[in-house]
């Protein structure tokens, strides 16, 4: 029985993990949850999977549930330090990482000491930290599984064949602006950016799918996660989103992971692995396919794409300035206090001003995180088309 904490258990992908658990009610027990701000739906979830302790985010939030959670005799942990309070002190086996953005990165390195396996959907973490983050799993033997679909299907095809790898191909539908002509993107509402035609995914994520600065997130995810240099990883737009990443070996062999949009897979097979068990997830129907589209991605289109990659060339902490001005960008975007085109212009900004440090510790990570978001907003009142 795999004991779980599960962060953010509240979005998508905790949703989604739940689904996946409550098919295996002898394999795995809920023993944490965590939330930022959506008590109503974790209320709920803790009637039905009664976890040893939970965590709030929100202080205000927190406070509304504390009397109710005395009552349950479930522990309540919170603020941002109680996320990590809580990783602390109760042993688990399993950790599921579905917070999005920069505040998993000390949960992370809080729960690799304490768990056997993590199961990663967070993206930003690595990206921030990658080299400090994958150090730590190796000295400490920690099993991590990835949970995106594209670095799942990677791990699948790579399986013990990791030393023959000639090139990585990560594979996006293109989001929902693929066929939208550039000359309006300035117009692109928070709506319309959301709008994504095969994945059904949280806010932020869908902005950097739109941007296809998620692709570039995914490129430093995947040099981290597989050890494979960043110009061996090629991103290719596939509209069909029935590839989810393909691996080319030495011999000239490619091997591509095939399978329908639905998150409930690469989760199952993160919790499950080595093994496979039954799913729910339907099969494909190929004779129903007819054709697959793989095309170059438009870097004058997409400029986010471009931005990720020339950070992740220069290395150090470039690729942490990158990963929070994006933040703040995106944020801001949803407010409607910017336009979708000034997205990329704060990025790559932020980028020029910054001063790299090349094999950056924690702190250096924390200080650069914390410049690059008020250096952001700094160019919010100069940014212009």
């Amino acid at each position: 029985m795999q004991r779980i904490a599960l962060l953010g258990s509240t979005g998508s992908i905790g949703t989604n993990a739940l689904d996946v658990i409550s098919m295996f009610p002898d394999k795995f027990n809920v023993s944490l949850l965590s939330t930022h701000s959506n008590i109503g739906l974790l209320l709920k979830q803790i009637d039905k999977f009664r976890p040893k302790a939970v965590s709030v985010v929100d202080i205000e939030k927190a406070r509304e549930i504390r009397e109710k959670l005395k009552k349950k005799k479930i522990k309540l942990y919170e603020g941002e330090t109680g996320l990590c309070n809580m990783l602390e002190d109760i042993s688990v086996d399993t950790l599921i990482v579905g917070i999005v953005g920069a505040s998993a990165l000390l949960p992370i390195l809080t729960a690799v000491s304490k768990v056997k396996k993590i199961a990663l959907a967070n993206k930003e973490a690595l990206v921030m930290a990658g080299d400090i983050i994958m150090k730590k799993i190796k000295k400490n033997n920690v099993e991590i599984l990835p949970v995106d679909s594209e670095h799942s299907a990677i791990f699948q095809c790579i399986g013990t064949e990791k030393k023959d790898i000639k090139k990585i191909y990560l594979t996006g539908s293109g989001g929902p602006l693929l066929h939208i002509q550039k000359k309006t993107f300035k117009n692109i509402t928070p709506e319309e950016a959301i709008n994504h035609p095969k994945w059904k995914m949280g806010k932020k994520i869908s902005i950097d799918s739109a941007t296809m600065m998620n692709k570039g997130l995914e490129v430093i995810e995947a040099h981290h996660l597989f050890g494979i240099g960043v110009d061996r990883i090629e991103v290719l737009v596939h509209p069909e989103a029935v590839v989810h990443s393909m691996v080319e070996f030495i011999d000239g062999a490619i091997l591509a992971h095939l399978g329908r949009c639905d998150m409930k897979m690469p989760i199952q097979y993160a919790l499950t692995y080595p093994s496979r068990e039954e799913s729910a997830v339907k099969s494909i129907a190929f004779s129903k396919l007819n054709t697959l589209h793989f095309f170059e991605p438009d870097f004058k289109r997409f400029p986010c794409l471009e931005i990720a990659y020339d950070a992740a060339r220069a290395g150090g902490t470039y690729p942490c300035a990158l990963n929070a001005s994006n933040e703040v960008a995106v944020g801001e975007f949803l407010k409607r206090h910017i336009k979708f085109t000034d997205i990329p212009k704060i990025i790559r900004k932020v980028l020029e001003d910054h001063k790299n440090i090349t094999n950056p510790n924690l702190r250096d990570i924390l200080e650069v995180d914390r410049w690059a978001r008020v250096k952001a907003k700094e160019l919010l009142n100069v940014i212009s088309d």
